[in-house]
């Protein structure tokens, strides 16, 4: 008699704590790792998202209007003549959905923290949906291919097998000529080695660079005007354009550790240098946090291995090299949304399991 007095009134609990468990909020503390470096104190042009946290469609805030620009600039919103209000309307709240589906966050149109953070973190300048199409797969099963490529598919010409380039712009870097050849012939030949393209540096003075590598501050001249420390770090163009432009602005490390470097706004040259010369290639950007191609990388970090979303993406263009010799695995700490952000989005599902486990192992003793 006790078991089918007691049996409902245990499955009314555990449905229960199992609703509380599905809809309670994700708490900062179960934020992916690598945004702790993203929402810390260190300025950057996006910093002031973190007052948008929570805001959402139908509301009036200050801010709105540069999350707008924002946007704009990485192809999510249309420009805008009139200029941008700081309502957070319609267009808005489909351009955070299209971009939380970019980055496989919650889709909630809101600006909740993850969105902001993730907004927050300093990346690639070159635009995420291009002419009203995302360059990023919408897919985000782990293993599918998330590579992607400018629309029309542009690439450098079948029979151009060797490519040269030169670094032609460095005043405004502390570098000598040696170290910088030395970090971009790095960069080049991850490239190189997956596929059939070789890379030659030559001297800027000769004029016969396929590829231009150049630092430049504000605006140069190309439309993407920089935005100073861990904002936009560098942009690159489709084949057969060339251009390899950095901020100037960043606290570029090329020699060394940058994990270990004494600024907190350090950032790995060579890491940027692989990932916009896979723009160089064709590539656009990935969904894949692990690959190259992640449009966004925190300070202090080194992420300079091809993953194999890379990999397949690049060698689809151009084809393999065959004496690649397969992808060395990215350990955690270089990846933006690494292991820790699946642990986090998996908490509420092993919470329903232990809930489950629990109201079964009641079930059972009071049998």
């Amino acid at each position: 008699m006790a078991t089918s007095t007691t049996s409902p009134l245990l499955f009314l609990l555990a449905a229960m704590a199992v609703a509380a468990l599905v809809t309670a909020p994700v708490s900062s503390a179960d934020l992916p790792s690598g945004f702790a470096a993203i929402t810390s104190k260190i300025p950057n042009p996006w910093s002031s998202f973190k007052n948008l946290t929570d805001c959402r469609f139908g509301e009036q805030q200050q801010g709105l209007g540069k999350l707008k620009r924002y946007l704009v600039h990485f192809g999510y919103l249309p420009e805008s003549p009139a200029g941008f209000t700081d309502l957070f309307d319609a267009d808005l709240e489909e351009a955070v959905k299209v971009y939380q589906r970019n980055f496989g966050l919650n889709v909630t149109g809101a600006m909740d923290a993850s969105t902001v953070a993730q907004m927050m973190a300093p990346r690639c300048g070159v635009a995420d949906v291009i002419n009203g199409t995302s360059t990023m797969a919408s897919s985000h099963v782990h293993g599918r291919g998330l590579f992607s490529y400018f629309p029309g598919s542009p690439t450098w010409p079948r029979s151009k097998k060797s490519l040269k380039y030169a670094v032609t712009q460095t005043s405004l870097t502390p570098f000598d000529q040696a170290t910088l050849s030395a970090v971009f012939a790095r960069a080049f030949a991850r490239w190189s080695a997956a596929t059939t393209l070789n890379f030659t540096e030559t001297a800027a003075s000769a004029g016969d660079a396929d590829i231009t590598i150049g630092f430049y501050a504000g605006d140069h001249g190309d439309g993407e005007e920089f935005d100073g420390p861990l904002g936009t770090l560098a942009h690159a163009f489709s084949p057969t354009d060339g251009r390899f432009h950095l901020d100037a602005a960043e606290a570029w490390v090329a020699t060394g550790d940058v994990s270990t470097a004494s600024s907190d706004v350090a950032v790995d040259l060579e890491s940027v240098a692989v990932h916009e010369i896979g723009h160089l290639l064709g590539l656009g950007h990935s969904a894949e946090p692990e690959a190259i191609m992640y449009p966004t990388i925190t300070s202090r970090t080194r992420k300079v291995d091809l993953a194999s979303d890379d990999v397949v993406g690049i060698q689809s263009l151009y084809g393999g090299n065959p004496n690649f010799k397969g992808v060395t695995p990215a350990p955690a700490s270089s990846w933006e949304l690494d292991s820790s952000a699946a642990a986090a989005s998996s908490r509420p599902w092993s919470a329903l399991l232990a809930a489950v486990a629990l109201t079964v192992g009641l079930l059972v003793a009071l049998q």
